[in-house]
């Protein structure tokens, strides 16, 4: 389970420092939202949040596409907040906010799009959070967000877990984290309770590029070090345990090594809901 309480402390932290490669791990799946966002966009699309922008790529990429909306990114970690705002010193249509998403939306109405790459998953309660989000949008507006979809296609999750000693079959689970959206029914429901209006998601598969570079294997490995489950194992473990760690996560990323990149099989859902005419 992740917490607000993780983002604007350890975990935003790390993952502030990690931005360049964590924006490089979606650099498979990026064209594929950035294109449902501008076909959900309208010419009277004027005002644009970003739910969990995290160092600001797709908030940027939405204000370059619409340079006559105005992009807002909001986000919990100051220092992932502090990153965007350095690269959109040149973007005078995108500016961004440290705060909860759902305290500071309303301030924000009315809204025309809401989007976001993997930023919706850990709301501690998505229907009341997404019933906010909805009461400070225009009418007919439109709502984009990707999510991972089952932990069981995503092989960068399922592979290191198991080479750092978790159990990469447990059951599924609606707690805030990565996963909590991977259940399109699921999420449907929220939506559809939440005044949202959604159609079918795009199942997307695309490759998770965790290294590249001369030695992308170490770099994989480094990176995975830092984000995602093995982590976390491979932090806590004594010593002896944590050399075995990562001498099996090096084999894995070895095994998806193609040339100077690690990528590793992956799939996340895109979502486009509209408000609710009620």
């Amino acid at each position: 389970m992740t917490t607000a309480q993780d983002w604007t402390g350890k975990t935003g932290d790390v993952w502030a420092t990690e931005w360049r490669r964590t924006d490089r791990s979606f650099i498979n799946l990026t064209p594929h939202l950035n294109a449902a966002i501008l076909a959900a966009a309208t010419p009277r699309t004027r005002k644009v949040i970003d739910i969990g922008c995290g160092a600001g790529a797709t908030s940027l990429a939405t204000a370059q596409a619409l340079p006559n909306a105005q992009i807002t990114g909001i986000d919990l970690s100051p220092n992932l907040i502090e990153i965007a705002r350095h690269r959109a010193q040149s973007q005078a249509n995108a500016d961004f906010e440290c705060a909860d998403v759902t305290g500071a939306v309303p301030h924000h109405a009315p809204i025309d799009l809401y989007v976001s790459r993997h930023g919706v998953m850990f709301f501690a309660d998505p229907i009341a959070a997404f019933t906010i989000l909805a009461k400070a949008a225009a009418p007919n507006a439109a709502l984009v967000f990707s999510c991972f979809a089952d932990r069981a296609a995503n092989r960068w999750v399922t592979e290191t877990i198991t080479a750092t000693g978790g159990n990469a079959q447990a059951p599924a689970s609606h707690a805030p984290g990565p996963f909590a959206f991977a259940d399109p029914s699921h999420v449907a429901a929220i939506l559809q309770q939440s005044g949202w209006h959604s159609v079918a998601p795009q199942r997307i598969a695309f490759a998770y590029r965790a290294g590249e570079g001369s030695d992308p294997v170490a770099d994989a490995v480094d990176y995975f070090r830092r984000i995602g489950p093995a982590a976390s194992a491979i932090r806590d473990a004594i010593p002896e345990e944590r050399e075995r760690h990562i001498a099996r996560l090096t084999q894995v990323c070895e095994r998806y090594r193609n040339g100077d990149m690690v990528e590793f099989p992956a799939a996340a859902w895109i979502w486009t809901a509209r408000k609710s005419a009620n």
